[in-house]
């Protein structure tokens, strides 16, 4: 009897501790999905809003484009970039996990916002050009864009800083790449990235004028 007692003793105490484990386990992963689907709705929120932006481009284009003698040159790289970053293609709904693509993603992106930048600062000698109405709706248009890829890009670093200390911390990391989840890549700041192009063209100020030799 006492030998029989101590054996289911000892396969209560087992039972009891595969259940704790268990619950851990499950705990964790529960977890783990929960943060990888805020960074993968953090991610669909940056695809819209560069998307946005891609769509404003050819209105933007079309009417720079009507101005006279306006830079050819800066069209066509707005025009190119455009295109390139449409060569991107990335799941829209699913955050990548491959930081070499994310960096082609990004590097894409970025040339496109440097060549925004620069057609808005070759605008400002087409005082015409400025005073259009639409000319002026798409450049409201394009600054929140700008500002708003700004605010989702650091979100999804954000989510995905929240989501990678998960993965890498105890007890998760003893069976977070059992289960699929290995840590995700993130936006990196580069020259001039963290700073929106700047789309504010003071239409009624003066210029000022050239400084005196």
């Amino acid at each position: 009897m006492k030998r029989s007692a101590v054996v289911f003793g000892c396969l209560g105490v087992l039972v009891v501790a595969v259940l704790l484990v268990g619950g851990l386990v499950a705990l964790s992963y529960n977890g783990m999905v929960g943060r990888a689907q805020a960074v993968d709705q953090s991610w669909a929120q940056v695809q819209n809003v560069y998307q946005r932006r891609a769509d404003l481009v050819p209105n933007l284009v079309a009417t720079v484009s009507g101005a006279a003698n306006f830079e050819k040159s800066t069209l066509t790289e707005i025009t190119a970039a455009r295109a390139s970053v449409g060569q991107i293609k990335l799941d829209p709904n699913q955050a990548p996990t491959d930081p070499a693509r994310l960096a082609q993603f990004q590097q894409a992106q970025d040339h496109l916002s440097s060549a925004l930048s620069r057609l808005l600062v070759v605008v400002e000698r087409y005082p015409d050009l400025k005073a259009t109405a639409n000319f002026r709706d798409l450049q409201a248009q394009l600054e929140g864009t700008e500002n708003r890829i700004t605010v989702e890009r650091q979100k999804f670093n954000q989510a995905v800083q929240t989501y990678n200390t998960s993965v890498k911390t105890f007890p998760n990391v003893l069976f977070a790449g059992l289960f699929g989840f290995q840590p995700k890549p993130y936006f990196t700041a580069t020259a001039g990235a963290e700073t929106p192009p700047k789309v504010e063209f003071n239409f009624n100020s003066p210029q000022p004028a050239p400084a005196k030799p």
